[in-house]
């Protein structure tokens, strides 16, 4: 299943994912830090949606009380709620 997600509170504007059988197939940010936020696709990709929300989701970007990748986390806790 493809979507797309709305941030909050973050540089980057949305996320575009890929979900198959539990399992990241694919990650694009649309705005943000292009180089690190690439760099977090790459690295969830063909991971289970359950670790991945387990790892970025505390995660904070400076003194905001989020970042684009718990942004992700909250996306893919979304997708699992059927939202």
């Amino acid at each position: 299943m493809k979507f797309t997600y709305k941030t909050n509170g973050v540089c980057s504007r949305s996320i575009d994912i890929e979900i198959e059988d539990n399992t990241v197939v694919d990650v694009s940010f649309m705005g943000g830090c292009n180089g690190n936020l690439k760099g977090i696709a790459a690295l969830v990709k063909g991971m289970n949606i359950d670790d991945v929300i387990v790892k970025l989701e505390n995660i904070k970007c400076g003194f905001k009380n989020t970042s684009c990748p718990a942004q992700l986390a909250k996306a893919l806790k979304d997708y699992k709620n059927g939202q």
